[in-house]
């Protein structure tokens, strides 16, 4: 052993969210291991914090430093680090390995951590909504399950994936029931695409950085806990039905993608999602997949009808149609519901924001040149949320297109006509999700 030191040194490559989880149930109070930092990806000014004292726990009085990956192999030098833990998702097996070369050439070891080591278990149900892909359509999903299960007279609790982007000494457990809750929590866009549907809905969401002190939290309020997965992250607690939704647009994915491919071969239930937009001989080639990955579970279908809620007809307008940020930033979709609602609207043309993108918008699409013509609707801070709006208010579009889960007119100033595009789950054929989830819950 090259090693000269009693504990095995740690660095967790990891993007807010499953790293903190990692550390939190497998390493924080483990003395065999000494956990040197965290590495940053995909999300924006993430790195350079620190992972605070009251979270690190008493082996690390003075909390953790958080770095860029792009410093890897000068970390695992400087540090002497034994041993890289990969530790977030929605990225490519061949990225994955990449990352893994990297450390191995370095000199560590390089890790996975499993379901064994990282998923908590619940006194209560727990379904847990996953994915191939993000993008795929997890949160009309998991509102689909949360109507299913009131209807059966259950109380349910939502439990969010992380997206701890401010202050994490105030996002160790939190509890959000009405829009004021999302005000004093100063949420980003990205969060409240994730919050609000489930508050319209009158349902409560928990989510923060401890997910045991969340579980806790959880149950005391729930007859079942609704796991809502994020990227297309395996669940952090042990379901007892697992619902993988798969995206017949893009076929293949669900096999070349970490940690996509893990989630369907772990699912009861596979849902194959947007059968009314896409090829029929897609649809039957993500079957013949999901037959061969995993023949012991239930395939559902599901539709995903769009709805333009606003009376502003589109015929014959130019429309800047305005998406999901993280969907077609690492999600890698090149389009969405609003391009499809423009089009079918009979749009004269959409228009394409990149000679006006502001600031960490016109950023976005360096990073990303392949997002396609339409706006990701970034916005994890202020002074991003601002460049956003300062980016539709500046094109030459007639209407702004609104194709994100919340109402963007609630969080940027948009001086344009606007459009606000809805899309939620609808069964389509037999077996329905309905009886499938019910069955197999038992209720």
């Amino acid at each position: 052993m090259l090693r000269d030191h009693d504990r095995i040194r740690v660095l967790l490559l990891g993007a807010a969210g499953r790293d903190f989880h990692n550390f939190n149930v497998a390493y924080r109070d483990d003395d065999r291991y000494e956990v040197i930092a965290f590495t940053a990806a995909q999300i924006p000014g993430i790195d350079g914090r620190q992972y605070p004292p009251e979270l690190s726990g008493a082996l690390y009085p003075e909390g953790i430093p958080i770095y860029p990956e792009d410093g890897l192999e000068d970390l695992i030098g400087k540090f002497e680090i034994d041993e890289v833990v990969f530790s977030y998702s929605d990225i490519s097996h061949e990225a994955v390995m990449h990352l893994g070369s990297r450390a191995l050439a370095s000199g560590a070891d390089y890790r996975l951590l499993g379901p064994r080591s990282t998923m908590l278990e619940s006194k209560a149900p727990v379904v847990a909504v996953a994915a191939v892909r993000t993008g795929s359509g997890k949160s009309q999903t998991t509102r689909a399950v949360v109507r299913i299960l009131k209807g059966a007279g259950q109380k349910v609790a939502v439990v969010r994936h992380p997206m701890p982007y401010g202050d994490l000494t105030k996002q160790i457990c939190q509890r959000f029931e009405t829009y004021a809750d999302l005000l004093a929590a100063d949420c980003t866009i990205e969060e409240r695409e994730e919050y609000e549907p489930h508050l319209e809905q009158g349902s409560i969401v928990y989510s923060g950085i401890d997910y045991a002190e969340i579980l806790r939290n959880a149950e005391q309020e729930a007859d079942v806990v609704v796991w809502d997965g994020g990227n297309n992250d395996l669940p952090f607690y042990l379901p007892n039905v697992q619902i993988t939704v798969t995206d017949p647009l893009r076929v293949g994915h669900e096999t070349t993608f970490h940690p996509g491919e893990a989630n369907l071969r772990m699912a009861e239930i596979v849902l194959i999602n947007k059968v009314d937009s896409a090829r029929p001989e897609d649809v039957a080639t993500l079957r013949s997949t999901i037959a061969m990955l995993n023949p012991d579970a239930t395939v559902v279908e599901a539709r995903s009808p769009i709805t333009v809620q606003d009376d502003l007809s589109l015929e014959g307008k130019r429309v800047l149609a305005v998406e999901d940020g993280p969907t077609l930033t690492h999600g890698g979709m090149t389009y969405g519901a609003g391009v499809v609602a423009a089009q079918r609207a009979g749009a004269a043309e959409l228009v394409d924001p990149r000679p006006w993108a502001a600031g960490t918008i016109r950023d976005v699409f360096k990073t990303y040149p392949e997002i396609g013509t339409l706006l990701p609707a970034m916005g994890y801070s202020e002074s991003q949320r601002q460049d956003l709006s300062d980016t539709m208010n500046a094109s030459d579009a007639d209407v702004v297109l609104i194709a994100t889960p919340i109402d963007l007119r609630k969080v940027c100033d948009i001086q344009k006509p606007a459009v606000k595009v809805s899309y939620e789950l609808a069964e389509a054929g037999e077996p329905t999700l309905q009886h499938t989830l019910l069955q197999r819950l038992g209720l």
